[in-house]
């Protein structure tokens, strides 16, 4: 496996004043753990255990793992021997916000005998995102199918998939939860290309049209819920046109970040969209269903895509597996800065001299929530600065890049 350049740049952390980071570890965090608590009837001693995660936020130091039975622990231990005795602030903030959410799991009892074993405390969040969005669902679904009628090209419908595929990433429920108002919005087609700081869209439908009857695509999946919808669009579509032999979806193993999609996730979706009434939605699940059975559409997990490290610190066995991809698309904001080790690189920074570790063809798919992004051009840092003060955190503005 290959890295970076040398010298990495420092991590973004929590105790950056006046970052977003800062205002992740020193607010978000509380807040989440205090809507699992409200959207939850959790025994007391869960409640109690949640509480005083809360009140660790964000001076007290951290402390090891205490749920021996899980099967990461070791790997937790190892992770955390470099930060003990530092507090929440001054860890890496990727590695504060993984290591919060696996605390969640600790407190609900999650890998451990009991009510709370394999229960996910974001249910509630993830089933209204879902119900939220129906009717985007039906319109996306029946637009696609409407293209496809039409006979428009292969190349029109992909761009119009990568484009949903992007954007669906706006719906993140750890930054504007389910029912909630303030999450990022374009008023038109016209206005979402204008936010879109690079766009290699052309350079990907050139390599797919490239592809072979064995040729696999792999996902790095981010969100459920809408934006799961969209990458199971892009998916079938791939594996019903035949451009591809098998679609691999690579999601979580627990619950993290509030919406990150999980295998119950993705066949919970599946049945969700047969409950719609749309012909057109209808026969989208069902085509999903059989990809399924097939094997043509495949869920895989790993406790890496959990775990606080960069992406070029993978396990050998899942770089193997990678490799043997056509292509990867990476997506959302959590694997972006997974991707760039969430490390301060200069924002014009070639992408490619970042990433170029990477196995095989990569493509990121990201809306922009955190202030690390590298590949733009010399100036469009500077200027977005100026347009739009926020447009490293708001959602607004996205990225499509190839490697």
């Amino acid at each position: 496996m290959g890295y970076p350049p040398l010298p990495l740049p420092e991590p973004l952390r929590g105790s950056e004043i006046g970052s977003f980071a800062h205002h992740t570890v020193s607010v978000r965090l509380a807040s989440i753990a205090r809507r699992t608590l409200e959207e939850n009837n959790f025994p007391r001693e869960t409640v109690a255990r949640i509480e005083d995660l809360i009140q660790e936020l964000p001076y007290a130091t951290i402390r090891p793992l205490g749920d021996s039975e899980a099967p990461d622990t070791v790997d937790w231990q190892n992770y955390l021997a470099p930060y003990m005795g530092l507090s929440w602030l001054d860890i890496p903030w990727f590695f504060a916000e993984a290591y919060f959410y696996r605390r969640v799991l600790e407190a609900t009892g999650y890998f451990s005998p009991g009510p709370g074993e394999g229960q996910d405390p974001f249910t509630y969040q993830k089933n209204t995102g879902l119900e939220d969005v129906e009717s985007g669902i039906v319109a996306l679904v029946e637009d696609i199918t409407g293209l496809g009628k039409s006979k428009k090209g292969v190349g029109s419908i992909l761009t119009r998939l990568l484009s949903a595929a992007l954007w669906g990433n706006q719906v993140d429920l750890s930054i504007w939860p389910a029912g909630g108002s303030g999450g990022p919005r374009h008023a038109s087609t016209r206005q979402a290309q204008e936010h879109l700081l690079v766009d290699n869209t052309s350079e990907v439908i050139t390599l797919i049209g490239h592809f072979n009857n064995e040729s696999r695509l792999d996902f790095l999946i981010d969100n459920a819920g809408f934006e799961l919808v969209c990458d199971l669009l892009l998916s079938d579509y791939l594996i019903d046109q035949g451009l591809v032999k098998t679609v691999r979806l690579h999601v979580k193993p627990h619950p993290t970040f509030v919406s990150d999609a999980m295998i119950k996730d993705v066949i919970q979706t599946v049945a969700y969209l047969h409950k719609i009434s749309s012909r057109a939605v209808n026969a989208f699940a069902t085509r999903l269903d059989t990809a399924i059975r097939q094997n043509r559409l495949q869920l895989h997990t790993h406790f890496f895509w959990t775990s606080p490290l960069p992406l070029w610190q993978m396990p050998a066995a899942l770089y193997q597996e990678l490799s043997a991809a056509s292509l990867v698309i990476s997506k959302g904001d959590a694997n972006y800065r997974r991707s760039l080790g969430d490390l301060h690189w200069p924002f014009s920074k070639p992408i490619k001299e970042i990433a170029g570790y990477f196995p095989t063809s990569l493509l990121l798919l990201r809306t922009l929530k955190s202030e690390v992004v590298a590949g733009l051009g010399p100036s469009q840092a500077e200027q977005l600065a100026k347009d739009d003060p926020k447009w490293m955190t708001n959602g607004r503005w996205g990225l499509i890049q190839f490697i």
